[in-house]
Formats: C-alpha cells, sequence, structure tokens
C-alpha cells in the first residue's frame, strides 16, 4: 500500500519525473536529506531508477571540524533551507459488472459478479531541500574523510555515491485506506446442480506519521583523495569534474599562476611541447619516485623547476591537474586554440566560461532542438568580442543568434564539455579580473 501511495504522490506531484519514490515505510528515514544511497542497475522488472540505503549521511563520512562543531547543529542548520507545502487528495470507487456462462458437455456453468474498489485519502506533502550553494560551502569546509571504514569500502568497490538533497515528506499524520468488495454467484451443473453465492470484503489502512519520507531527489557526488563534489545534470557532472580534477590550481599562491597560465598558453601555441608536457607530466603520475623533468624549452622550464622543487604529494596533484587541462584542450579543434588565446588577451574568458555554463544547463543530446539562452550573456563590450565568442561555441557544435537562440548539431556535448573544462582552467589561473 505504501508503494502504490508514494508512486502515485510523485506521478501527480512531480511531473519532472526526478523525485524517486520509498518503497518501504519501515525503510524512509534512510533516505532523508544528507543520506548516502547507492544506485542499483536498471533491470527488465524495475526500469526506473532504484537506489539502496546505506546507512550513513554525508556528515558521517565528513573530516571532524576543529572546533568541535556538533554535527546535529550543522545538520540543522542545512536541513531547513526551504520548503513548499501542497494538497493532494484522492477519493475513488470503480464498480464492475460482469457475467459468463459457457456449456461444455455434459457441464455448463455460470458466472455473475460485482466488484467494487475504493481508495480514499487527502495529504500535504512537504517539499525539503539543501540549496547548491549550503551544498558548495559544506564541500569547501570538509574534507570526506578516507579512513572511513565505509569509504575505503566505497573506494574497493567502485559502487557510484549519490546524496539526498531534496525530500517530499508528509507534512501531518494521514490515513490511506483501501477497501475491495466482490459479491458473486457460481453455478454449475454436472449431472447434478451446485450453486454458491457469497460475499467478500477487504478492507486495509496504513499510518503515515508526520515527518515521513515519501520520495527523495538525489544527486552523485565525486570523491578523489578527500575532495568531493556533487554532480547534477550535465553541468553538474563537468563542474564535479573540474572541482575535484582542478582543485590544487585554486590552491596556489598568486604569483605562481601566470607559470601555469603561461605553460598552457605555450602548449596551445606549439603542438610539439603539448606532446613534451603531456609525456612528462604522465612520467610524474606513473613512476613512483623516478621522473624526469628537464626541457630546453624556456616556455616550459618555469613550470618543470616549480614541480620539480614542490613535495611529491603535491608534484603528482599539479601534474594530474595540468593532464586533466591537456586532455580537455586534445578535445578542441585547432581553429579554437587561437580563438581562445584571444579571448584570454580580451579578458572575456570568464563571460565565455558563464555562456557554455548556459548552454551545458540544455539538453545538448536532442540534435537540431533548438533552445534559449541568456541573451545578456552574448553581450560584450565589442562586437569582434561577440563573434569570437560565437565561432568558439559553433565549432564545438552549437549555433548561436544575437537574441540567444542556440541550435545543437549532432553528438556536440563532449566538445562543449571539453571546452567548457578548459574555460574553467583558463579562468583559475588567469586569477582575479
Amino acid at each position: 500500500m505504501f508503494k502504490k501511495l508514494t508512486k502515485f504522490i510523485t506521478n501527480q506531484g512531480d511531473q519532472s519525473a526526478d523525485l524517486v519514490p520509498v518503497e518501504s515505510l519501515a525503510d524512509n528515514e534512510n533516505f532523508g536529506l544528507l543520506c548516502l544511497l547507492r544506485r542499483k542497475p536498471k533491470t527488465m522488472f524495475h526500469p526506473s531508477p532504484y537506489y539502496k540505503r546505506t546507512g550513513f549521511r554525508l556528515l558521517d563520512v565528513l573530516v571532524p571540524e576543529g572546533d568541535e562543531k556538533s554535527t546535529e547543529s550543522l545538520q540543522t542548520m542545512r536541513d531547513g533551507e526551504g520548503s513548499t507545502v501542497f494538497t493532494l487528495t484522492k477519493c475513488t470507487t470503480d464498480h464492475v459488472d460482469g457475467d459468463v456462462s459457457f456449456s461444455v458437455s455434459p457441464v455448463s456453468m455460470e458466472i455473475k459478479g460485482k466488484t467494487s474498489l475504493s481508495t480514499e485519502f487527502s495529504i500535504k506533502p512537504q517539499k525539503k531541500y539543501i540549496l547548491m550553494e549550503s551544498l558548495e560551502g559544506l564541500r569547501r569546509e570538509r574534507r570526506i574523510n578516507m579512513d572511513h571504514s565505509f569509504i575505503q569500502q566505497l573506494q574497493r568497490t567502485h559502487f557510484n555515491l549519490y546524496v539526498v538533497h531534496e525530500t517530499l515528506e508528509a507534512s501531518e499524520e494521514i490515513t490511506y485506506k483501501e477497501s475491495s468488495k466482490a459479491d458473486g454467484s457460481f453455478k454449475t451443473k454436472v449431472y447434478a446442480t451446485l450453486c454458491t453465492q457469497g460475499i467478500t470484503e477487504r478492507k486495509q489502512s496504513i499510518v503515515i506519521p508526520k515527518g515521513c519520507v515519501l520520495a527523495f531527489r538525489p544527486i552523485q557526488i565525486i570523491i578523489r583523495d578527500g575532495a568531493w563534489g556533487p554532480l547534477q545534470g550535465k553541468l553538474g557532472e563537468v563542474m564535479g569534474e573540474v572541482t575535484i580534477n582542478c582543485r590544487v590550481f585554486s590552491e596556489l599562491s598568486s604569483h605562481l599562476l601566470p607559470v601555469f597560465l603561461n605553460a598552457i598558453k605555450a602548449v596551445m601555441r606549439d603542438r610539439n611541447l603539448f606532446q613534451e608536457l603531456s609525456e612528462k607530466l604522465e612520467s610524474v603520475v606513473v613512476e613512483t619516485d623516478v621522473y624526469e623533468l628537464k626541457t630546453e624549452s624556456q616556455d616550459l622550464k618555469d613550470l618543470l623547476s616549480l614541480l620539480k622543487e614542490s613535495s611529491r604529494d603535491l608534484c603528482v596533484q599539479l601534474a594530474e591537474a595540468i593532464t586533466y587541462s591537456l586532455d580537455a584542450l586534445a578535445e578542441l579543434l585547432e581553429d579554437q586554440l587561437p580563438l581562445l588565446l584571444k579571448s584570454l588577451e580580451g579578458k572575456i574568458v570568464s563571460q565565455q566560461l558563464k555562456l557554455v555554463a548556459n548552454l551545458l544547463e540544455h539538453d545538448l543530446e536532442q540534435a537540431q532542438k533548438p533552445f534559449q539562452v541568456d541573451a545578456k550573456l552574448l553581450s560584450f563590450p565589442g562586437e569582434e568580442e561577440q563573434r569570437l565568442t560565437v565561432a568558439l561555441v559553433r565549432l564545438s557544435g552549437v549555433e548561436l543568434q544575437e537574441d540567444g537562440s542556440a541550435l545543437p548539431v549532432e553528438q556536440c556535448l563532449p566538445a562543449v564539455a571539453a571546452l567548457y573544462v578548459v574555460l574553467c582552467v583558463l579562468n583559475l589561473l588567469s586569477g582575479p579580473a
């Protein structure tokens, strides 16, 4: 009964179909805000998303805070960010009348019957959620405890991890009732006559307590070396990747940022330097102790010297971040690289980043399906900067018009995602405007 109720509520109250109904009343507390879940693969008999509880909440696996602030107080601050209430009412009664008769010598049979089904409830689900800004703030404040037994198990099994950031809860106690009644007669003749009549009636009801979680919306989180990030839609996935892979860039002092930016600009101009830097960084990541960081290139010398002077752990983190950036650059077309260099000179990378982020908020996998972006993001200081940006985006597979209309071509999502990563890295390394 509970499963039938929650499915009805999500179908009626959430047209986006993102909310997942809770299937067991006894298990509802394991799908509350900040609960951690694992996603099970779809099957023929369970084609919708299926999530399994872990018994842990996000706060359970974060490194404890130094000021000994209780997790309960932190939880309270996060859980009550906002809520909405709406009312769903259902009161139905269905009647079915029918009779069947047939004869197969020497047997004749006649069946008559009436059936009625009724359902009755009125519920006010309350939607609660955690603002993404709050989740992002928590990400900056607290790292994942990589020594936690559950996290270690997760690393071994490679399960995807999800956190509940929105729930639909009962705002008050309700009673859900179902009843069925069957009235029928059965008559058969086999040399002798047998007649029976009967009435079958069945009533069921369950009490849904106040605060019971009826449905939830999860988002995936990724974990790497203690850093973590939420993934929400295609933009969220790319943002999560950049957060994890390039986190070390945001921790660099301002006087070191130009060293990395100059090296990236150099490899964008020279394919041979790109190949040289890629090979040297690969040796840093793969080799445990021995790697070569010498170069004849003046453009790469400062960067490699800096890596050589860094601790082993920091060197590997920086090498991985640069390698991730180079991998994204490798996905771009050659014609896009000079456009990006001009964008750096014109100091319009940050606005281009916002524009491409806006593109990723739409369904780019639906080729030739037009959509609208924020036209303000296409407003640049000069016509040249606007033409440059439109050309840059077009090469990634999206046609843009001045009024903000956009048309994606086939399979443009990977190219737009790569462009977003490159713009994000360039924006990080450019430092404050």
